[in-house]
């Protein structure tokens, strides 16, 4: 498997070990994604204990306003970080 396929299957095991705890399986509620961003991305997002921004990213997030997050608006967050650490890198 290539290099992008082992990170595209990573993502959705990511998303997906997370997802479901507390009802649907194809979607983070915003206990779940706290969970994630502590457990996965703990030391890129140091306030992923600060409740208040954990609310705005999870409000932010919920383009669809379904009060949860789906696997794209997931993506779209995983995206936005990486470009931004690619420019952070780029910089150096």
């Amino acid at each position: 498997m290539s290099d992008v396929q082992n990170a595209m299957t990573l993502l959705i095991g990511s998303f997906s070990k997370y997802a479901g705890k507390e009802g649907d399986n194809n979607t983070l509620s915003k206990a779940e994604l706290k969970e994630l961003l502590q457990n996965e991305l703990g030391d890129l997002l140091g306030k992923a204990n600060d409740k208040a921004a954990v609310d705005r990213l999870f409000e932010g997030l919920d383009t669809n306003k379904d009060n949860s997050v789906d696997f794209k608006e997931f993506i779209n967050m995983v995206t936005c970080l990486t470009v931004m650490c690619h420019e952070y890198f780029i910089k150096k």
